[in-house]
């Protein structure tokens, strides 16, 4: 009897290496009991094996993708047997959140095909596989194996390794348009899906040398916008990648692609909601209409008025043509400024809406141009040509419309600060959507503002409805002239932040002292006190009424805000120690942002919001260009001023406001960042 069982204990050590040598049968650690593997091959072909690695897990436990994300370490085989070109395929990850920290993995079974190269001598494939599985706790295990390739594939092989390719991304099929962007320390993907999406998620191969946090995901009719803070890790400074590939995978409802990609330094537009090509064309008519209304282009409207007032004749076709002109020249320089941002978009520039205004030569030229214009209606000058080059002006280019051309021109430089909220959110439309649809919305904006200027060319008794020419016509000149005067001490008050205060009262002290001058010159002496005497009776009556009504105005009129340096450290800084964020970003050229200042911000009850112990009151100001704002603003899919934003541990993705602010939207909205 000992010898027969000898026998057999001797027959079975023969049989089960023969039966078991190309698969490596259950293998678990009596350290893990929530785990298991088991690891099958082919036999070699030319040197190629075919590889399963079949993973069990109990419930509750899961290991993890290549990538693991912010916590985690991938499964690893540490190869005994001399390999090459090892292709170890991962399927489609699921994303695990724990304690605020975001992993990459698998949970229950997981079966990964693997092909890799070996020696055409070899024999046996040995190894160590390094299992890490967590639940509450993570267990790190080793599982060696010894295969024999002499042998061939266990039965199924060839139906679960293709089962198990089945469950791999696809390379193309499901995403048909894609770009990543990344500047100091956030990334941004932008993914396009002609079936739309439903509940996506992306998975990122994340670079060495860098930590990516769980994206952020908005869906925009078929685009998917997944937007991602990164960090190096460890001193949280922002890592260089701009120009490396960035591998992802992404996945929606049981399909998911495998992407990889080159990260540029430009950043797909984020939009605060879906916005179609109708809705923003209608968007820039409005937006171009309300310009009309804003104060930067009451000089142009003056010059026209006086434009129509000198015609003695108003014959229908002379009003008709030179408002078609005007209402050209402002869908020209719209023209040109689409060009302008084409440009910029295809050379990767910065692009921002009235930047024109940051530049002190620009603002300088308009200065010129609108105190001549000033000058030449409170009569101090005028042009006279001879009776040949009149009657060639006048044969030109339309009879002489020239000049009406011009006056839609510089309507349109003038109009650029006055960025009201239908114009701002057309524009952030414009500057992300494709070229073609940024010129589309462009010649809305033209077509807008051009309304009124067309409407009198369709309807020219509007203007010939006005009174005959008479003495009147000299007194609307002079108050044409205060208002093309006003907005030349304007502009010439947008020099301060590059010139200082003291030069901007000097030029408009020496402005003023030449126009009174011109004025004695002109009109002598007698009309030259009584200007003199009403300015200084219109400078005592404002100074008298800032002294009586000083009590009244002094609190409300007070920022007592203590104002912190617009930077993206100092929102992160602020939300890791849960605090709420407010962002104003201003100018001084621009109208609506003094607009929202008086109206809103300076408001009482927003002052003592903005002056909680938990409140971090960021603002940055793009009077003067600013490549850090200009990044702040691009990052967030924004193109003009006023822009505001508030962040908290309620809102940490942050919310936009509305460009024209409303005082109980914004206080509501600082409340609900609450935690």
């Amino acid at each position: 009897m000992y010898l027969f069982l000898r026998a057999l204990a001797f027959s079975l050590c023969l049989w089960l290496p023969a039966s078991w040598a190309a698969d490596s049968g259950w293998l678990q650690d009596p350290n893990n009991s929530h785990a298991r593997v088991q690891i099958s091959t082919s036999q070699p072909e030319e040197g190629a094996v075919r590889l399963l690695l079949d993973v069990r897990l109990s419930d509750g436990w899961k290991t993890y993708w290549r990538s693991p994300g912010e916590g985690g370490i991938a499964p690893e085989i540490k190869w005994h047997t001399p390999v090459e070109h090892v292709n170890w395929r991962w399927p489609t990850p699921q994303r695990f959140d724990v304690s605020g920290i975001s992993t990459q993995g698998y949970h229950g079974d997981t079966v990964f095909p693997i092909t890799l190269n070996v020696p055409k001598t070899a024999t046996r494939l040995q190894g160590v596989l390094t299992l890490s599985t967590c639940s509450n706790v993570c267990v790190l295990t080793d599982f060696p194996f010894d295969l024999d390739l002499t042998q061939p594939a266990p039965q199924g092989f060839e139906h679960a390794f293709t089962r198990a390719e089945g469950t791999l991304p696809l390379t193309s099929g499901m995403v048909h348009q894609a770009q990543a962007g990344y500047i100091k320390g956030e990334l941004r993907v932008s993914a396009e899906r002609e079936e739309g999406w439903q509940k996506p998620d992306v998975f990122f191969d994340v670079p060495e040398g860098a930590d990516f946090a769980k994206p952020s995901i908005k869906i925009e009719g078929k685009r998917l916008l997944a937007t991602v803070h990164v960090t190096d890790g460890w001193e949280g400074s922002a890592p260089d990648l701009d120009g490396k590939p960035l591998s992802m995978v992404f996945s929606d409802s049981g399909i998911a692609q495998q992407m990889t990609m080159a990260v540029s330094n430009v950043l797909p537009a984020s939009g605060s909601s879906p916005l179609g090509l109708s809705t923003a064309i209608l968007l820039a008519l409005l937006g171009g209409l309300i310009l009309n209304l804003m104060p930067c282009v009451l000089p142009v409207l003056a010059m026209k008025l006086g434009s129509v007032l000198q015609l003695e004749n108003r014959e229908r076709s002379v009003v008709r043509r030179q408002f078609l002109a005007s209402a050209s020249g402002i869908l020209v320089s719209f023209w040109a400024l689409a060009g302008l941002m084409t440009g910029l978009r295809l050379s990767q520039q910065a692009v921002g809406w009235g930047i024109q205004f940051q530049s002190p030569w620009f603002i300088g030229l308009m200065v010129v141009v609108t105190a001549l214009f000033s000058a030449n209606l409170f009569g101090f000058f005028s042009i006279r040509l001879g009776s040949n080059t009149t009657t060639r002006l006048a044969t030109a280019g339309g009879h002489g419309s020239g000049g009406h051309f011009w006056q839609g021109v510089f309507a349109t430089l003038l109009a650029t600060p006055c960025s009201a909220p239908f114009l701002g959110t057309a524009l952030a439309f414009a500057l992300a959507a494709p070229l073609a649809e940024l010129w589309v919305v462009f010649t809305a904006l033209g077509i807008g503002m051009s309304l009124p200027w067309l409407l009198i060319a369709a309807f020219p008794f509007v203007a010939k409805a006005l009174p005959k020419p008479g003495q009147w016509m000299n007194r609307l000149r002079i108050v044409l002239g205060l208002m093309m005067l006003a907005s030349s001490l304007w502009l010439i008050s947008l020099l301060a932040a590059h010139t200082g205060v003291v030069v901007v009262l000097i030029i408009s002290g020496l402005l003023l002292l030449a126009l009174l001058i011109l004025t004695g010159i002109q009109y002598g002496r007698r009309l030259l006190l009584i200007w003199g005497a009403v300015l200084l009776l219109l400078a005592g009556v404002v100074l008298a009424t800032g002294a009586l009504t000083a009590e009244r105005w002094r609190t409300p009129m007070t920022d007592s805000v203590q104002w912190r340096p617009l930077s993206e450290q100092a929102i992160t800084q602020a939300l890791r120690e849960n605090k709420r964020v407010f962002v104003d970003v201003t100018a001084d050229w621009c109208v609506t942002c003094k607009a929202n200042k008086y109206n809103v911000l300076l408001r009482d009850d927003v002052q003592q919001a903005l002056n909680e112990p938990d409140v971090v009151a960021l603002r940055g100001d793009w009077t003067t260009p600013s490549p850090a704002i200009t990044q702040f603003l691009q990052q967030r899919g924004a193109v003009a001023v006023p822009f505001n934003q508030i962040y908290g541990p309620g809102l940490p993705n942050g919310e936009v406001l509305s460009p024209l602010l409303d005082r109980q939207t914004l206080l509501n909205t600082l409340n609900n960042a609450k935690e």
